[in-house]
Protein backbone atom coordinates (compact mmCIF):
# COMPACT_ATOMS: atom_id res chain seq x y z
CA UNK A 1 0.00 0.00 0.00
CA UNK A 2 2.80 2.17 1.26
CA UNK A 3 4.93 1.58 -2.45
CA UNK A 4 1.68 2.52 -4.57
CA UNK A 5 1.07 5.68 -2.60
CA UNK A 6 4.83 6.30 -3.12
CA UNK A 7 4.72 5.24 -7.43
CA UNK A 8 1.03 7.82 -7.43
CA UNK A 9 3.02 10.83 -5.53
CA UNK A 10 5.59 10.04 -8.05
CA UNK A 11 3.65 10.28 -11.30
CA UNK A 12 1.74 13.31 -9.64
CA UNK A 13 4.61 15.40 -9.10
CA UNK A 14 6.54 14.28 -12.22
CA UNK A 15 6.21 16.95 -15.73
CA UNK A 16 4.08 15.60 -17.97
CA UNK A 17 5.34 16.33 -20.87
CA UNK A 18 2.90 18.93 -22.96
CA UNK A 19 2.76 18.31 -27.35
CA UNK A 20 4.54 20.80 -29.34
CA UNK A 21 3.92 22.32 -32.72
CA UNK A 22 5.32 19.90 -35.30
CA UNK A 23 8.38 20.51 -37.01
CA UNK A 24 9.80 20.33 -40.45
CA UNK A 25 12.89 17.80 -40.98
CA UNK A 26 14.53 16.82 -43.95
CA UNK A 27 12.70 13.41 -44.64
CA UNK A 28 9.27 13.93 -43.06
CA UNK A 29 7.60 15.97 -39.71
CA UNK A 30 7.86 14.90 -36.46
CA UNK A 31 6.19 16.13 -33.19
CA UNK A 32 8.02 16.32 -29.84
CA UNK A 33 7.18 17.21 -26.20
CA UNK A 34 8.31 20.06 -23.88
CA UNK A 35 8.98 19.92 -19.51
CA UNK A 36 10.32 22.11 -17.83
CA UNK A 37 11.29 24.34 -20.40
CA UNK A 38 12.73 21.94 -22.53
CA UNK A 39 11.45 20.66 -25.60
CA UNK A 40 12.83 17.05 -26.56
CA UNK A 41 12.60 15.11 -29.72
CA UNK A 42 13.15 10.96 -29.02
CA UNK A 43 13.70 7.77 -31.57
CA UNK A 44 14.36 10.03 -34.80
CA UNK A 45 16.06 8.26 -37.29
CA UNK A 46 19.28 9.35 -38.71
CA UNK A 47 20.14 6.46 -41.35
CA UNK A 48 18.03 3.21 -42.90
CA UNK A 49 17.62 0.49 -40.12
CA UNK A 50 20.95 -1.50 -40.72
CA UNK A 51 18.80 -4.95 -40.99
CA UNK A 52 18.99 -8.02 -43.54
CA UNK A 53 21.23 -6.95 -46.50
CA UNK A 54 22.15 -3.77 -45.08
CA UNK A 55 24.23 -6.24 -42.09
CA UNK A 56 27.91 -4.94 -42.12
CA UNK A 57 26.97 -1.99 -44.79
CA UNK A 58 27.84 2.03 -44.40
CA UNK A 59 24.65 3.71 -43.29
CA UNK A 60 22.16 4.55 -45.91
CA UNK A 61 19.69 7.50 -45.65
CA UNK A 62 16.22 7.23 -43.97
CA UNK A 63 13.61 7.11 -46.40
CA UNK A 64 11.08 9.48 -46.12
CA UNK A 65 7.92 9.52 -44.53
CA UNK A 66 3.99 10.89 -44.85
CA UNK A 67 2.25 12.73 -41.83
CA UNK A 68 3.81 13.59 -38.25
CA UNK A 69 5.95 10.91 -36.76
CA UNK A 70 6.18 10.99 -32.85
CA UNK A 71 8.59 11.77 -31.55
CA UNK A 72 8.42 11.22 -27.78
CA UNK A 73 9.75 7.86 -27.16
CA UNK A 74 13.16 6.58 -27.27
CA UNK A 75 14.19 4.23 -30.17
CA UNK A 76 15.26 0.77 -29.63
CA UNK A 77 19.05 0.36 -28.13
CA UNK A 78 21.47 -1.51 -30.45
CA UNK A 79 22.09 -4.94 -30.10
CA UNK A 80 24.39 -5.86 -26.71
CA UNK A 81 25.16 -7.75 -23.75
CA UNK A 82 23.13 -7.39 -20.63
CA UNK A 83 23.51 -3.92 -18.79
CA UNK A 84 24.83 -5.70 -15.41
CA UNK A 85 23.89 -2.65 -13.73
CA UNK A 86 25.51 -0.07 -15.93
CA UNK A 87 23.38 3.12 -15.83
CA UNK A 88 24.64 4.10 -19.37
CA UNK A 89 23.08 1.59 -21.01
CA UNK A 90 19.26 2.40 -22.07
CA UNK A 91 15.94 0.34 -21.49
CA UNK A 92 15.06 -2.49 -23.67
CA UNK A 93 14.05 -3.40 -26.29
CA UNK A 94 16.83 -4.10 -28.23
CA UNK A 95 17.50 -4.43 -31.79
CA UNK A 96 19.38 -4.11 -34.95
CA UNK A 97 17.05 -1.52 -36.20
CA UNK A 98 18.95 1.19 -33.59
CA UNK A 99 19.71 3.74 -35.61
CA UNK A 100 18.46 6.95 -33.79
CA UNK A 101 19.15 10.42 -32.01
CA UNK A 102 17.70 11.94 -29.62
CA UNK A 103 17.26 16.15 -29.21
CA UNK A 104 16.50 18.27 -26.27
CA UNK A 105 16.28 22.22 -26.68
CA UNK A 106 15.44 24.98 -24.48
CA UNK A 107 11.97 25.76 -24.93
CA UNK A 108 12.71 29.36 -25.09
CA UNK A 109 15.91 31.08 -27.17
CA UNK A 110 16.81 33.98 -29.15
CA UNK A 111 18.37 32.35 -32.18
CA UNK A 112 19.89 29.38 -33.11
CA UNK A 113 22.40 27.53 -30.36
CA UNK A 114 25.13 26.04 -29.60
CA UNK A 115 24.90 22.25 -30.76
CA UNK A 116 26.74 19.31 -28.18
CA UNK A 117 26.52 15.99 -29.76
CA UNK A 118 27.13 12.99 -26.74
CA UNK A 119 28.63 9.27 -28.23
CA UNK A 120 28.32 7.18 -25.12
CA UNK A 121 30.77 4.83 -24.20
CA UNK A 122 30.73 1.19 -23.40
CA UNK A 123 33.98 -0.57 -25.16
CA UNK A 124 32.11 -0.35 -28.55
CA UNK A 125 29.99 -2.86 -27.01
CA UNK A 126 27.28 -1.63 -25.16
CA UNK A 127 25.14 1.42 -23.96
CA UNK A 128 22.83 3.52 -25.75
CA UNK A 129 22.41 7.52 -26.20
CA UNK A 130 18.62 6.49 -24.59
CA UNK A 131 19.55 5.98 -21.01
CA UNK A 132 18.35 8.47 -18.36
CA UNK A 133 22.19 9.24 -17.23
CA UNK A 134 22.38 11.15 -20.48
CA UNK A 135 19.18 12.76 -20.75
CA UNK A 136 20.20 16.59 -21.60
CA UNK A 137 17.50 18.59 -20.20
CA UNK A 138 19.74 20.16 -17.39
CA UNK A 139 22.27 21.01 -20.13
CA UNK A 140 19.84 22.19 -22.57
CA UNK A 141 18.47 24.84 -19.77
CA UNK A 142 21.97 26.13 -19.99
CA UNK A 143 21.43 26.94 -23.61
CA UNK A 144 22.50 24.41 -25.17
CA UNK A 145 21.23 22.02 -27.99
CA UNK A 146 21.74 18.26 -26.52
CA UNK A 147 21.92 15.20 -29.23
CA UNK A 148 22.44 11.85 -27.96
CA UNK A 149 22.56 9.13 -30.85
CA UNK A 150 22.93 5.38 -30.99
CA UNK A 151 25.27 3.49 -33.22
CA UNK A 152 26.15 -0.25 -33.93
CA UNK A 153 28.39 -1.81 -31.24
CA UNK A 154 30.05 -5.02 -31.10
CA UNK A 155 30.26 -7.52 -34.01
CA UNK A 156 27.26 -5.78 -36.03
CA UNK A 157 29.30 -2.70 -35.83
CA UNK A 158 33.21 -3.44 -35.43
CA UNK A 159 34.07 -6.56 -38.10
CA UNK A 160 35.02 -7.85 -41.01
CA UNK A 161 35.50 -11.49 -42.60
CA UNK A 162 37.22 -12.33 -45.92
CA UNK A 163 33.21 -12.93 -47.06
CA UNK A 164 31.92 -10.01 -46.43
CA UNK A 165 35.04 -8.53 -48.29
CA UNK A 166 34.10 -10.82 -51.37
CA UNK A 167 30.95 -9.39 -52.09
CA UNK A 168 31.28 -5.72 -51.70
CA UNK A 169 32.60 -3.29 -53.83
CA UNK A 170 36.20 -2.57 -53.69
CA UNK A 171 35.47 0.74 -52.74
CA UNK A 172 33.49 0.94 -50.20
CA UNK A 173 34.20 1.38 -46.35
CA UNK A 174 34.12 -1.45 -44.31
CA UNK A 175 34.74 -2.70 -40.38
CA UNK A 176 34.25 0.52 -38.56
CA UNK A 177 30.59 0.42 -39.41
CA UNK A 178 29.64 1.96 -35.46
CA UNK A 179 32.08 4.70 -36.55
CA UNK A 180 30.53 5.40 -39.84
CA UNK A 181 26.87 5.41 -38.04
CA UNK A 182 28.87 8.37 -35.76
CA UNK A 183 28.95 10.69 -39.03
CA UNK A 184 26.03 9.81 -40.45
CA UNK A 185 24.45 11.14 -37.13
CA UNK A 186 26.80 14.28 -37.20
CA UNK A 187 25.64 14.73 -40.86
CA UNK A 188 22.08 14.67 -39.47
CA UNK A 189 22.53 17.13 -37.31
CA UNK A 190 24.16 19.41 -40.28
CA UNK A 191 21.26 19.00 -41.94
CA UNK A 192 18.46 19.13 -39.55
CA UNK A 193 19.78 20.72 -36.25
CA UNK A 194 18.99 24.00 -37.44
CA UNK A 195 14.79 23.30 -37.32
CA UNK A 196 15.22 22.33 -33.79
CA UNK A 197 16.77 24.96 -32.71
CA UNK A 198 20.68 23.87 -33.25
CA UNK A 199 23.47 26.13 -34.84
CA UNK A 200 24.84 23.53 -37.36
CA UNK A 201 28.15 25.54 -37.71
CA UNK A 202 28.87 25.37 -33.69
CA UNK A 203 28.74 21.62 -33.07
CA UNK A 204 30.86 20.13 -30.09
CA UNK A 205 31.27 16.71 -30.08
CA UNK A 206 31.67 14.74 -26.54
CA UNK A 207 32.01 11.33 -25.16
CA UNK A 208 33.23 8.85 -22.55
CA UNK A 209 35.70 5.99 -22.64
CA UNK A 210 34.86 4.23 -25.51
CA UNK A 211 32.95 7.58 -26.83
CA UNK A 212 35.77 9.31 -25.78
CA UNK A 213 37.56 7.21 -28.27
CA UNK A 214 35.07 7.62 -30.79
CA UNK A 215 35.75 11.75 -30.23
CA UNK A 216 39.50 11.50 -30.93
CA UNK A 217 38.96 8.99 -33.87
CA UNK A 218 36.56 11.38 -35.46
CA UNK A 219 38.77 13.96 -34.89
CA UNK A 220 41.46 12.04 -37.65
CA UNK A 221 38.78 11.03 -40.03
CA UNK A 222 38.68 12.54 -43.32
CA UNK A 223 35.05 12.58 -44.15
CA UNK A 224 33.84 13.90 -40.53
CA UNK A 225 35.98 17.03 -40.95
CA UNK A 226 33.78 20.05 -41.20
CA UNK A 227 30.79 18.06 -39.24
CA UNK A 228 31.56 19.37 -36.00
CA UNK A 229 33.66 22.48 -34.78
CA UNK A 230 34.79 21.69 -30.76
CA UNK A 231 35.81 18.32 -28.67
CA UNK A 232 35.37 16.72 -25.26
CA UNK A 233 37.26 13.80 -24.95
CA UNK A 234 36.47 12.32 -21.42
CA UNK A 235 38.79 8.63 -20.52
CA UNK A 236 39.35 8.12 -23.78
CA UNK A 237 42.79 6.38 -23.92
CA UNK A 238 44.97 7.88 -27.05
CA UNK A 239 47.80 5.28 -27.38
CA UNK A 240 45.96 2.14 -28.46
CA UNK A 241 46.98 0.29 -31.71
CA UNK A 242 44.17 -0.70 -34.19
CA UNK A 243 43.88 -3.92 -36.02
CA UNK A 244 43.91 -3.38 -39.90
CA UNK A 245 40.72 -4.75 -41.50
CA UNK A 246 43.06 -7.14 -43.78
CA UNK A 247 46.63 -6.98 -42.91
CA UNK A 248 47.86 -8.84 -39.94
CA UNK A 249 50.79 -7.95 -37.63
CA UNK A 250 52.72 -9.98 -35.24
CA UNK A 251 50.63 -10.16 -31.62
CA UNK A 252 48.08 -8.23 -33.60
CA UNK A 253 45.67 -10.02 -35.62
CA UNK A 254 43.86 -8.30 -38.69
CA UNK A 255 39.72 -7.79 -37.99
CA UNK A 256 39.08 -9.95 -41.32
CA UNK A 257 41.36 -12.72 -39.35
CA UNK A 258 39.10 -12.05 -35.71
CA UNK A 259 35.97 -12.51 -38.33
CA UNK A 260 37.03 -16.08 -39.22
CA UNK A 261 38.29 -16.90 -35.87
CA UNK A 262 35.05 -15.83 -34.22
CA UNK A 263 33.20 -18.19 -37.22
CA UNK A 264 34.86 -20.98 -36.94
CA UNK A 265 34.13 -20.54 -32.70
CA UNK A 266 30.28 -20.35 -33.72
CA UNK A 267 30.39 -23.20 -35.57
CA UNK A 268 30.56 -21.43 -39.41
CA UNK A 269 31.16 -23.42 -41.95
CA UNK A 270 34.98 -22.49 -43.16
CA UNK A 271 33.30 -21.61 -46.44
CA UNK A 272 30.80 -19.31 -45.54
CA UNK A 273 29.54 -16.57 -47.44
CA UNK A 274 28.01 -13.19 -46.85
CA UNK A 275 24.43 -14.32 -46.90
CA UNK A 276 25.39 -16.94 -44.47
CA UNK A 277 27.05 -14.42 -42.17
CA UNK A 278 24.07 -12.03 -42.31
CA UNK A 279 21.56 -14.96 -41.83
CA UNK A 280 23.07 -15.80 -38.11
CA UNK A 281 20.66 -14.46 -35.64
CA UNK A 282 22.30 -10.95 -33.94
CA UNK A 283 22.43 -12.05 -30.34
CA UNK A 284 24.74 -14.82 -31.95
CA UNK A 285 27.58 -12.31 -32.30
CA UNK A 286 27.50 -11.44 -28.41
CA UNK A 287 29.32 -14.27 -26.98
CA UNK A 288 32.17 -14.04 -26.24
CA UNK A 289 31.96 -10.40 -26.44
CA UNK A 290 35.17 -8.74 -28.26
CA UNK A 291 37.45 -7.17 -26.55
CA UNK A 292 37.89 -3.09 -27.28
CA UNK A 293 41.61 -3.07 -27.05
CA UNK A 294 42.38 -5.43 -29.72
CA UNK A 295 39.73 -6.35 -31.60
CA UNK A 296 37.02 -2.96 -31.43
CA UNK A 297 39.50 -0.44 -32.72
CA UNK A 298 40.17 -0.84 -36.89
CA UNK A 299 41.97 0.78 -39.35
CA UNK A 300 40.62 0.73 -42.09
CA UNK A 301 42.33 2.51 -44.43
CA UNK A 302 39.52 4.84 -45.74
CA UNK A 303 37.07 6.21 -43.01
CA UNK A 304 40.07 5.57 -40.47
CA UNK A 305 43.82 5.79 -42.31
CA UNK A 306 45.82 5.84 -39.12
CA UNK A 307 45.94 5.34 -35.44
CA UNK A 308 44.77 8.48 -33.39
CA UNK A 309 48.27 9.11 -32.03
CA UNK A 310 49.90 8.97 -35.49
CA UNK A 311 47.76 11.42 -36.73
CA UNK A 312 48.27 13.54 -34.02
CA UNK A 313 51.76 13.20 -33.59
CA UNK A 314 51.81 14.06 -37.61
CA UNK A 315 49.48 17.27 -37.32
CA UNK A 316 46.76 15.61 -38.82
CA UNK A 317 44.03 16.00 -36.62
CA UNK A 318 40.89 18.15 -37.01
CA UNK A 319 42.12 22.23 -35.88
CA UNK A 320 39.10 22.76 -33.61
CA UNK A 321 39.59 23.51 -29.84
CA UNK A 322 39.57 20.48 -27.20
CA UNK A 323 39.05 19.63 -23.96
CA UNK A 324 40.44 16.06 -22.39
CA UNK A 325 40.73 14.53 -19.69
CA UNK A 326 41.05 11.37 -17.15
CA UNK A 327 39.70 10.38 -13.84
CA UNK A 328 42.23 9.96 -10.94
CA UNK A 329 41.26 6.02 -10.94
CA UNK A 330 40.15 5.04 -13.83
CA UNK A 331 41.02 0.83 -13.83
CA UNK A 332 42.10 0.92 -10.45
CA UNK A 333 40.96 -3.07 -10.11
CA UNK A 334 42.88 -4.26 -13.07
CA UNK A 335 46.54 -5.40 -12.47
CA UNK A 336 48.84 -6.10 -14.55
CA UNK A 337 49.31 -9.74 -14.23
CA UNK A 338 45.17 -10.16 -15.17
CA UNK A 339 44.37 -11.51 -18.23
CA UNK A 340 43.15 -9.59 -21.40
CA UNK A 341 44.66 -7.09 -23.13
CA UNK A 342 44.95 -4.33 -20.51
CA UNK A 343 46.95 -6.86 -18.07
CA UNK A 344 49.28 -7.02 -21.35
CA UNK A 345 50.21 -3.58 -22.14
CA UNK A 346 53.29 -3.47 -20.15
CA UNK A 347 54.74 -6.88 -20.58
CA UNK A 348 57.40 -4.96 -23.50
CA UNK A 349 58.84 -2.85 -20.52
CA UNK A 350 62.55 -4.03 -20.20
CA UNK A 351 63.92 -4.84 -16.74
CA UNK A 352 65.74 -1.32 -16.45
CA UNK A 353 62.01 0.24 -17.62
CA UNK A 354 60.66 -1.37 -14.73
CA UNK A 355 62.71 -0.85 -12.07
CA UNK A 356 62.64 2.67 -12.56
CA UNK A 357 58.64 2.55 -12.95
CA UNK A 358 58.69 0.63 -9.39
CA UNK A 359 61.05 3.20 -7.74
CA UNK A 360 58.53 5.90 -9.42
CA UNK A 361 55.86 4.30 -7.69
CA UNK A 362 57.15 3.45 -4.68
CA UNK A 363 57.14 -0.02 -4.89
CA UNK A 364 54.95 -2.94 -6.15
CA UNK A 365 51.63 -2.63 -4.46
CA UNK A 366 51.86 1.30 -6.14
CA UNK A 367 52.89 0.16 -9.44
CA UNK A 368 50.24 -2.78 -9.48
CA UNK A 369 47.32 0.31 -8.09
CA UNK A 370 48.65 2.34 -10.76
CA UNK A 371 50.70 1.36 -13.78
CA UNK A 372 47.64 0.75 -16.06
CA UNK A 373 45.50 3.82 -15.29
CA UNK A 374 48.42 5.69 -16.11
CA UNK A 375 49.62 3.19 -19.61
CA UNK A 376 45.97 3.28 -20.61
CA UNK A 377 44.68 6.85 -19.34
CA UNK A 378 46.54 9.41 -18.05
CA UNK A 379 50.16 9.48 -20.15
CA UNK A 380 48.33 9.66 -23.41
CA UNK A 381 46.16 12.17 -21.98
CA UNK A 382 48.98 14.55 -21.56
CA UNK A 383 51.19 13.21 -24.61
CA UNK A 384 47.60 14.36 -26.94
CA UNK A 385 47.16 17.32 -25.75
CA UNK A 386 50.49 18.68 -25.62
CA UNK A 387 50.74 17.70 -29.55
CA UNK A 388 47.28 19.66 -29.84
CA UNK A 389 48.50 22.56 -28.21
CA UNK A 390 51.76 22.57 -29.64
CA UNK A 391 49.76 22.63 -32.93
CA UNK A 392 48.27 25.45 -32.29
CA UNK A 393 44.97 25.09 -31.04
CA UNK A 394 43.20 25.49 -28.04
CA UNK A 395 43.73 22.88 -25.71
CA UNK A 396 42.60 22.00 -22.17
CA UNK A 397 43.42 18.90 -19.40
CA UNK A 398 41.64 17.98 -16.83
CA UNK A 399 41.65 15.58 -13.74
CA UNK A 400 38.59 14.34 -12.13
CA UNK A 401 39.21 13.46 -8.59
CA UNK A 402 35.46 14.39 -7.47
CA UNK A 403 34.73 10.69 -4.32
CA UNK A 404 30.88 11.26 -3.30
CA UNK A 405 31.12 10.24 0.68
CA UNK A 406 28.73 7.46 -0.11
CA UNK A 407 31.03 6.07 -2.90
CA UNK A 408 31.18 2.04 -1.43
CA UNK A 409 34.29 1.30 -3.91
CA UNK A 410 37.73 1.33 -2.54
CA UNK A 411 39.25 3.06 -5.37
CA UNK A 412 41.11 5.62 -3.62
CA UNK A 413 39.38 8.55 -6.20
CA UNK A 414 37.45 8.81 -9.00
CA UNK A 415 36.99 5.34 -10.79
CA UNK A 416 36.24 5.18 -14.79
CA UNK A 417 32.89 6.65 -15.79
CA UNK A 418 32.48 8.21 -12.60
CA UNK A 419 32.13 11.69 -14.25
CA UNK A 420 29.04 11.52 -15.99
CA UNK A 421 26.39 12.64 -14.08
CA UNK A 422 28.36 15.46 -13.16
CA UNK A 423 28.95 16.36 -16.90
CA UNK A 424 24.51 15.75 -17.43
CA UNK A 425 24.03 17.18 -14.23
CA UNK A 426 21.95 13.97 -14.01
CA UNK A 427 23.25 13.26 -10.05
CA UNK A 428 19.59 11.94 -9.88
CA UNK A 429 20.32 8.91 -11.84
CA UNK A 430 22.86 6.89 -10.46
CA UNK A 431 20.79 4.67 -7.54
CA UNK A 432 23.01 6.48 -4.35
CA UNK A 433 22.45 10.01 -2.10
CA UNK A 434 24.62 12.61 -3.42
CA UNK A 435 25.12 16.02 -1.26
CA UNK A 436 25.63 19.44 -2.07
CA UNK A 437 29.46 19.35 -2.61
CA UNK A 438 28.44 15.96 -6.05
CA UNK A 439 26.00 19.16 -6.78
CA UNK A 440 28.25 21.40 -6.43
CA UNK A 441 30.57 20.18 -8.64
CA UNK A 442 27.81 18.93 -11.25
CA UNK A 443 27.14 22.50 -11.68
CA UNK A 444 30.48 23.52 -12.29
CA UNK A 445 31.57 20.33 -14.76
CA UNK A 446 28.12 21.39 -16.54
CA UNK A 447 29.12 24.83 -17.03
CA UNK A 448 32.71 24.26 -18.29
CA UNK A 449 31.53 21.81 -20.72
CA UNK A 450 28.47 23.80 -21.92
CA UNK A 451 30.47 27.56 -21.83
CA UNK A 452 32.94 25.51 -24.38
CA UNK A 453 30.70 24.45 -26.35
CA UNK A 454 29.33 27.53 -26.82
CA UNK A 455 32.61 29.47 -27.33
CA UNK A 456 35.57 27.45 -27.64
CA UNK A 457 36.64 28.42 -23.73
CA UNK A 458 35.53 27.26 -20.95
CA UNK A 459 36.30 29.91 -18.41
CA UNK A 460 33.63 33.03 -17.55
CA UNK A 461 34.74 35.74 -15.34
CA UNK A 462 33.25 34.00 -11.88
CA UNK A 463 35.02 30.87 -12.55
CA UNK A 464 38.49 28.99 -11.32
CA UNK A 465 41.00 30.22 -14.47
CA UNK A 466 41.40 26.71 -16.56
CA UNK A 467 44.46 27.44 -18.34
CA UNK A 468 44.99 26.79 -21.79
CA UNK A 469 48.10 24.48 -22.17
CA UNK A 470 49.34 26.29 -25.04
CA UNK A 471 50.09 29.41 -22.44
CA UNK A 472 50.29 27.06 -19.24
CA UNK A 473 52.24 23.89 -20.57
CA UNK A 474 51.95 20.94 -17.81
CA UNK A 475 49.10 22.35 -16.03
CA UNK A 476 45.11 21.12 -15.74
CA UNK A 477 42.30 21.84 -14.12
CA UNK A 478 41.75 19.16 -11.15
CA UNK A 479 37.75 18.87 -10.21
CA UNK A 480 38.08 17.95 -5.89
CA UNK A 481 35.50 17.69 -3.44
CA UNK A 482 36.18 21.16 -2.39
CA UNK A 483 35.77 22.54 -5.77
CA UNK A 484 38.24 23.25 -9.23
CA UNK A 485 41.36 23.91 -8.65
CA UNK A 486 44.37 24.57 -11.37
CA UNK A 487 47.52 22.92 -10.95
CA UNK A 488 50.54 20.83 -12.27
CA UNK A 489 49.76 17.37 -13.92
CA UNK A 490 50.32 15.21 -10.83
CA UNK A 491 53.08 12.36 -11.19
CA UNK A 492 54.58 13.73 -13.89
CA UNK A 493 57.87 11.77 -12.82
CA UNK A 494 56.34 8.64 -13.37
CA UNK A 495 54.67 9.90 -16.62
CA UNK A 496 57.66 10.68 -18.15
CA UNK A 497 59.00 7.32 -17.92
CA UNK A 498 56.02 5.78 -19.43
CA UNK A 499 56.29 8.50 -22.06
CA UNK A 500 60.14 7.30 -22.74
CA UNK A 501 58.82 3.62 -22.81
CA UNK A 502 56.09 4.34 -26.02
CA UNK A 503 58.92 6.15 -27.25
CA UNK A 504 61.11 3.17 -27.68
CA UNK A 505 58.06 0.69 -28.30
CA UNK A 506 56.58 3.01 -31.05
CA UNK A 507 59.05 5.44 -32.24
CA UNK A 508 57.40 8.57 -34.11
CA UNK A 509 54.22 8.47 -32.80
Amino acid sequence: MIVSSLLSLMMVLAPVPDPVEPVRLENGTVQGAAADGVVAFKGLPYAAPPVGARRWRPPAPVADWEGVRDATAYGAICIQPPANGDPGVGPLPMSEDCLTLNVWAPEERDGPLPVMVWIHGGGYNNGSGTAALYDGSALARRGVVVVTINYRLGRLGFFDHPALAADRPADEPAGNYGVMDQIAALEWVRDNIAALGGDPGNVTIFGESAGGVAVTQLMVAPSARGLFHKAIVQSGLGRQRSADLSLDHPGRPSAQSLGVAFGRGAGLPADADAAQLRAVPAEAFLSPMPPFYSDNVIVDGTILTEDVVEAFSAGRQAPVPLILGTNSAEFWWIRPTDAGAYGRIDDALTVAERDALLAAYGGPDGYDAHIISDLVFNEPARYLTRLHADAGYPTFLYRFDVVPESNPEPSGGATHASERPYVFDTLDTVGRPLGQRDQDAADAMAGYWTRFATAGDPNAPTTVVWPDLRSAPGVLLEFTNDGPVARPMPHADRLDLIESFYARVRPGA
